[in-house]
């Protein structure tokens, strides 16, 4: 058979008649077209709602019109069977009304009882079948299909193959793509005039090839208001746990019924009730997502187990949950509705599956996008359908390029604080223009925070990790230019130890009676109420521009209280013990059984929690008092009467590194003038060969002069602010100039000091300290003899670079 002219008017007068929607009409003209060629692939992409069955019905009635007798419909799954089967079934409640053709339905049943049909040049003849009976055969149905019959004499499959005329439906045509290529092969086999396939989420491989000759969006159905408007639901406290979900949505539930009975009570429309459609994984989370969810749900018959063990009795109350008597509230399915379930009435839907692509997510979103009463309201709670999100289910929206394409994709982890989105436009030939929402104010600029390890070869417990250094090597020039070399000690030298007086404290012993009633009532009464839980709720809107152009944006709408579950006092009470005597400094006993008792008696008791009074607590405000409880217990530990004790530790200067430190080049002798921060060598008594310092005519001249006493000391080291050896003062830690070793073996503690300075009560306080702790450690015997050497400008200068000078004026 040659190709079917295109005739426009019939397309016109075939919408008119069946009462299509323009998206449908239009789809209709764009099959037309293309059915001038033979053996084609076509694919119509229209979103789910938007009414594929109609749209197949007109294609029925076009190829009738055109001549065409034999027309097979290819369906993928029971359900969607059953359903077209009743479609074009004249008598039957889901016949579509309108059309002047009347086929006769033959299908792998009843074939045999409709040979004359088939023996019909002129008899329009609609063939449906699964997909799976016209696979090879292995049993069951499929025999029947490629077994030689008394009707057609050979297979009913070849019969089809022999047909010059016939035409494929695919319906759901994504299931027959992609990796499905024995279903491909066998729609190929039939050698058809031409293949029109239908679907929701047409497969990626089929969009390259160019064979999607219509497209109409989720997003243009939101606008054209051909199909409910997608509302996410968040919890305000972010709580995700399965109860709270299967509650949260129950209550959805309820809020639209009332208002769904209203409208059609008003409006004069049969009553309708919504129903709860809640996607699990495996058969039995679904036994356990019904039993919690019958909690919230009572009565016979209100929860529907959809499986692929479902008896026929509850395949039976699917088929009838649209049903005004219909006791069914929620469907709860396993893998078994997420396409060709074409139902009016779901109001609610919670996904328990992660969606691991944008087609499985439109497929169970479109579940629930058909209008209840066929046309918008202008009732929010009958024009939406809400979905109780979780991340992957909200991330997947994302995703769905034919409605938010990068609309949401940074929107998986605010739940509770939504940004500004932008705007997406969607044009005709399939291009996305996104404009940024408007801003509220100027942005905050990312914040980089580096902890104190961030620098490399940087740790604050070796030497060069101190002010001096940073000042040393802060100029841009000079770091630019710098380079290193290793440190190590002098040739000869050895490490000073140094006896570091150290403060410890030991507690005194836990005891639950270190909680005061007050602190426990203060507690208490912070928990007098909980605060209410509201859900958020997100519509995913969308409208036509003055230039035809769909706009995609978001609309907050009203907020819903979200389901808390709550506990008795009693519960909360026995919670609460349980916690504070598992705490590890509680010991396990009899007296503090009785204090943990008392405390949180108090503790309800700041919180309005009378003996007598049966209040009941959220599982929330439990955990959260919980918590705040034993955070008292462990700041009353914290905070117990100390007793100081003090201990020496003896530290190496300098200390112990591995691999050796570096340092900055250039570095100046020690006979060169003074510069602050600068490195200088050239020491011959300095247990390093390298020193930096702050002052010139203190720490700069006292190395010096120490440097040149060879016949009275032995070694020294420079101390710097903020390296391992301090002296602990009533102000922090006090850090000398230097430690000298001197010929006798003794040590010498050595500061120098401005004359302005030396009389300040800051620097009288830390050689007050100084002092005290040379006494300590001389007293101690074993740390050797120590001596503190305070020297003033006046006392380095009237020294005249002699060591014993310098020690006899300092004292």
């Amino acid at each position: 058979m040659t190709g079917i002219a295109y005739t426009p008017n019939l397309v016109e007068s075939i919408s008119k008649r069946l009462d299509l929607r323009d998206p449908n009409r239009r789809a209709l003209h764009k099959v037309a077209e293309h059915l001038v060629d033979d053996g084609q692939e076509l694919i119509c992409d229209l979103a789910t709602g938007v009414g594929k069955t109609y749209l197949a019905a007109g294609i029925l009635e076009y190829l009738a019109e055109s001549g065409v007798r034999n027309v097979l419909m290819i369906v993928p799954l029971d359900v969607i069977y059953e359903k077209t089967i009743a479609n074009f079934t004249r008598g039957t409640n889901k016949y579509i009304q309108g059309a002047d053709w009347d086929p006769v339905v033959i299908t792998a049943e009843n074939f045999k009882q409709h040979a004359n049909a088939m023996r019909d040049p002129n008899q329009l003849k609609l063939y449906i079948f699964k997909v799976q009976t016209l696979l090879e055969p292995t049993k069951d149905m499929r025999k029947k299909l490629h077994s030689p019959n008394e009707i057609t004499g050979g297979p009913l499959y070849a019969h089809l193959q022999s047909l010059e005329d016939l035409v494929v439906i695919a319906d759901e045509h994504h299931v027959y793509s992609g990796d499905a290529d024995e279903y491909r092969r066998t729609i190929t086999e039939l050698g058809a005039q031409a293949v029109i396939g239908l679907t929701a989420t047409p497969d990626a491989a089929d969009v390259a090839a160019g064979k999607v000759i219509f497209r109409y969006t989720l997003a243009e159905a939101i606008a054209d208001g051909l199909v409910k408007i997608p509302v996410i639901v968040y919890r305000g406290d972010g709580q995700a746990d399965t109860r709270s979900r299967l509650a949260d949505a129950a209550h959805l539930r309820d809020v639209k019924e009332s208002a769904w009975r209203a409208f059609a009570r008003s409006e004069g429309h049969t009553e309708l009730a919504p129903v709860l459609f809640v996607v699990c994984e495996k058969i039995a989370q679904a036994r356990q997502i019904a039993e919690v969810l019958a909690e919230f749900l009572p009565g016979e018959g209100k929860i529907l187990e959809v499986t692929g063990n479902s008896s026929e009795k509850a395949l039976r109350e699917l088929k009838a949950v649209e049903d005004p008597n219909s006791p069914v509230r929620a469907v709860v399915s396993v893998d078994k509705l997420k396409e060709g379930w074409d139902v009016r009435n779901i109001g609610v839907i919670v996904s328990f599956r992660p969606l691991l692509s944008g087609t499985l997510t439109e497929q169970v979103l479109g579940r629930g996008l058909r209008l209840p009463f066929g046309k918008r309201t202008n009732k929010e709670a009958v024009d939406t359908v809400d979905i109780v999100a979780h991340d992957s289910y909200r991330t997947l929206l994302a995703n769905k390029r034919a409605l938010l394409e990068q609309v949401l994709a940074e929107r998986a982890d605010a739940a509770r604080d939504m940004t500004p989105t932008p705007q997406v436009t969607i044009s005709e030939d399939g291009k996305t223009v996104v404009r940024p929402a408007p801003t509220t104010g100027e942005q905050g600029s990312l914040s980089i925070l580096w902890d104190k390890d961030g620098e490399q070869g940087t740790d604050p417990s070796l030497l060069l990790v101190f002010k001096e250094y940073d000042e040393a090597v802060s100029s841009t020039e000079h770091s630019a230019q710098a380079t290193t070399k290793s440190i190590d000690l002098t040739s000869g030298a050895t490490r000073i130890k140094f006896p570091r007086l150290e403060k410890e404290a030991i507690p005194q012993k836990f005891s639950l009676t270190l909680v005061t009633q007050q602190q426990a009532k203060d507690l208490g009464r912070k928990y007098l109420s909980d605060p209410s839980v509201y859900m958020t709720r997100v519509a995913l809107e969308a409208e036509r521009g003055l230039d035809g152009e769909v706009i995609v944006t978001e609309k907050t709408l009203a907020e819903e209280r979200a389901f808390v579950e709550t506990m008795p006092a009693s519960t909360v009470q026995m919670q609460l013990e349980a916690k504070v005597m598992g705490l590890p400094m509680v010991e396990s006993t009899l007296d503090e059984h009785q204090a943990c008792q008392q405390v949180v008696g108090w503790f309800l008791d700041g919180a309005g929690v009378t003996a007598d009074e049966n209040a009941e607590w959220s599982v929330k405000r439990t955990s959260l008092a919980t918590r705040a409880l034993a955070s008292v217990i462990v700041n009353a530990y914290d905070a117990r009467v100390l007793t100081p004790t003090w201990k020496f530790n003896v530290i190496d200067v300098p200390p112990q590194r591995v691999p050796p430190m570096t340092m900055p080049e250039p570095v100046l002798s020690k006979w060169d003038d003074f510069v602050k921060g600068q490195w200088y060598d050239g020491w011959e008594r300095n247990v390093e060969p390298i020193a930096s310092f702050d002052a010139g005519s203190t720490e700069f001249r006292l190395s010096r002069l120490i440097d040149g006493a060879s016949s009275y000391v032995e070694w020294w080291v420079r101390l710097y602010t903020n390296g391992p050896a301090w002296i602990e003062w009533s102000g922090g830690r006090y850090f000398a100039d230097f430690v000298v070793l001197d010929k006798n073996g003794e040590y010498w503690l050595v500061e120098g000091k401005a004359d302005g300075d030396a009389h300040d009560a800051e620097v009288l306080a830390k050689k007050a300290a100084a002092e005290a702790w040379v006494e300590q450690v001389n007293e101690a015997g074993v740390y050797g003899t120590w001596h503190y050497l305070f020297a003033t400008e006046s006392d380095i200068k009237k020294a005249n670079n002699r060591w014993l000078d310098l020690v006899r004026g300092a004292k």
